[in-house]
């Protein structure tokens, strides 16, 4: 939501300021924003020498080390002190192929396939892989093997592409040729046999992700599910040019029969998926970002995806695995009305060289299933922001009361991340962490055994630690406001969750702060008590003088929050400035003077933030002879009155619009 402000300035005739404030801002309470906003940009990480357009990650959790691929390298880091332990570099040999465009290897796949790290890369625009050895004793690095990358590399890093191994077998979606044609969904190197899709399914794809979803009692119906968005064939002007979709493949297809789809997916179907209001008709298709948590039922697996829109709003649907088999298991098939063979289309079948020709016909011709794919929510999506936001990774996470809670971690395009709580079909914005004030983020990746997010930008990568419960550690209230299940109220402060802490991450109610005697004894304080009486409040003391303009400011702690100011019995409305509530005054008067308290209220818990009083400043009459001693000075200063106040309402006007 845009904010405005409208500021009319004029002098009377006797040189008095009159000031006339127009303000426009969102209206705090709001679900739509972080109940911190606190600027914590996290310290700490690993610069580069040379800023990055492209980076990549790969992380296992169980190991201190993470794989860094940019350009013309592969950074091996300890991610506990952030120092290099190896660095491999990769510099172009396609050189030579590379006419127009950028020549440089810009590393865009790593695995760890085949006992070895196994890397890919743009390669001068000649796609190009590697196998490499880390040294032993400090011993160069080995390059044991080194082939042509077309089909797992895209050309370019700007173009679509994604990597999966399954079992030793390599999955992989790149364009074919420069222009970006072809661009495949593949088992491209591994075990089993290599199997691609057939040319017409998809149009114009940009593939966005791909997970195995495990069937531990039944392996040979383990599904591979790919997500992307592809040109709409609907041309009309209603229509989106763009439709997201869900695929899937089987893991045991090994393609067809020599005489008919030898090499090509047999078990290929996909679907609408679908994000939005439906009795509205009104849909987010432009998929930007997948996370999928898987859970020990693979039906229970949840597939978190976030959309963006024409109208600057991004969403988060939520799916589960389980209804998405649904819908593939027994959906008709778009332009398809015969009988439906047996096995049906899609079917996972150990030997997939022997289904019949009927049944595979289906999936060459009516690979698409007629049923859309709706979220959990169906009605609405789970969570609809103004923020853009670009990426997505979502944590399970054990709160105090022995609850599993999923918590969202959304990254803005302003290098910000945002901390959403799933509570039940609600979602609640705990927190927002500015990581970098310059760039965008790049990539992600997610340690949930450790709580930490390692972000990649252009110039660093930064370590987010997801149990900061330090900065809610004003008071038990605060703790439990914040609703972080990461963070419970202990005798030591909020700190990271441990038996026997108070939180209440339901519903944040703060009642259960006093719950406890012996806490309640030492540091809680009613509600009359905290707002008449808090020591660590201490009351500021303005002189000023009649007739001229001046404002309070207090900080927001929590846009959940209502905040007012209260001054001689009267309350009224906080003027949110960024993370400021302010106080304007256009011109002192007798009755501006005297005390001002700032208070927030957030369900039901009511805390004094700021404590003022002005006090009337009398002109004396020797400063009254010099005000009077020239018309001409006078106009001077008052002139000067008019440019410092209106130099405070211009920062404030540039604070509002940033």
């Amino acid at each position: 939501m845009k904010r405005f402000i409208i500021i009319y300035v004029w002098l009377t005739a006797d040189f008095q300021l009159v000031l006339s404030v127009g303000f426009n801002s969102p209206i705090l309470g709001s679900k739509d924003a972080p109940r911190l906003l606190r600027k914590d940009t996290v310290s700490g990480g690993f610069a580069y020498q040379v800023y990055q357009n492209h980076t990549i990650f790969f992380y296992n959790e169980d190991s201190e080390e993470m794989y860094i691929g940019g350009t013309d390298f592969v950074i091996k880091l300890n991610t506990s002190d952030y120092h290099v332990i190896e660095k491999f570099t990769l510099n172009t040999t396609g050189q030579q192929q590379c006419q127009q465009g950028p020549c440089e290897n810009v590393i865009t796949i790593i695995e760890k396939f085949q006992d070895s790290l196994f890397v890919c890369g743009t390669n001068g625009q000649k796609p190009q892989c590697w196998k490499i050895v880390s040294s032993v004793n400090n011993q160069s690095n080995d390059i044991l093997e080194s082939y042509e990358g077309t089909g797992i590399s895209p050309f370019v890093y700007t173009q679509s592409a994604l990597s999966l191994l399954v079992e030793d077998d390599l999955y992989a979606a790149a364009p074919l040729n420069s222009d970006r044609s072809s661009l495949q969904f593949r088992r491209k190197a591994g075990r089993r046999t290599n199997v691609w899709m057939y040319h017409n399914w998809v149009s114009e794809p940009t593939f966005i992700s791909a997970s195995w979803v495990k069937r531990k009692e039944d392996p040979d119906n383990d599904k591979i599910y790919f997500f992307f968005r592809e040109k709409n064939s609907d041309h009309s002007p209603e229509a989106d040019p763009w439709i997201s979709r869900v695929a899937r493949v089987c893991k045991v297809d090994e393609g067809g029969s020599k005489r008919f789809f030898q090499h090509t997916w047999t078990s290929f179907l996909k679907a609408r998926l679908v994000c939005g209001f439906p009795e509205e008709s009104l849909y987010f298709n432009h998929l930007q970002d997948i996370y999928v948590l898987h859970a020990e039922d693979w039906q229970n697996t949840r597939v978190y995806a976030l959309f963006s829109s024409s109208w600057n709003s991004t969403a988060v649907c939520i799916y589960s695995v389980g209804e998405i088999e649904k819908k593939f298991e027994s959906s008709t098939f778009k332009g398809y009305n015969e009988d439906i063979p047996k096995p049906r289309p899609g079917t996972c079948v150990k030997q997939s060289r022997n289904l019949p020709p009927a049944t595979i016909s289906v999936v060459k011709d009516h690979p698409e299933i007629t049923d859309w794919v709706y979220s959990m929510h169906y009605k609405a999506p789970f969570y609809v922001s103004s923020n853009n936001y670009t990426k997505i990774v979502v944590d399970k996470v054990q709160a105090v009361d022995q609850q599993t809670y999923n918590v969202l971690l959304l990254a803005t395009d302003s290098g910000k991340i945002h901390k959403v709580l799933e509570a039940g079909s609600e979602p609640f914005i705990i927190s927002e962490t500015q990581l970098s004030n310059s760039s965008t983020i790049l990539s992600m990746k997610l340690d949930s055994k450790k709580k930490k997010l390692m972000v990649g930008f252009s110039e660093k990568i930064s370590t987010m630690d997801l149990q900061r419960c330090q900065v809610y550690n004003k008071s038990c209230e605060d703790c439990v406001l914040a609703r972080d299940p990461y963070c419970a109220w202990t005798k030591s402060g909020c700190t990271p969750t441990v038996p026997g802490g108070i939180q209440n991450v339901t519903s944040g109610e703060t009642t259960v702060c006093l719950t406890s005697v012996d806490e309640r004894t030492h540091i809680y304080r009613t509600k009359r008590d905290l707002i008449s009486s808090s020591p660590e409040i201490i009351r500021t003391v303005h002189k000023v003088p009649l007739s001229v303009p001046f404002y309070l400011s207090c900080p927001i702690d929590s846009y959940h929050a209502v905040y007012t100011w209260e001054h001689t019995g009267q309350s009224s409305p906080c003027l949110q400035m960024q993370s400021n509530c302010l106080h304007l005054i256009p011109a002192m008067t007798q009755e501006n003077y005297g005390s001002y308290e700032c208070v927030s209220t957030e369900r039901g818990h009511r805390k004094l933030l700021k404590k003022y009083e002005l006090i009337h400043e009398r002109i004396t009459r020797n400063q009254g002879k010099k005000i009077n001693k020239s018309v001409e000075t006078d106009k001077n200063d008052a002139s000067t009155a008019v440019l410092q106040t209106l130099t405070i309402l211009l920062a404030l006007v540039v604070a509002v619009l940033q």
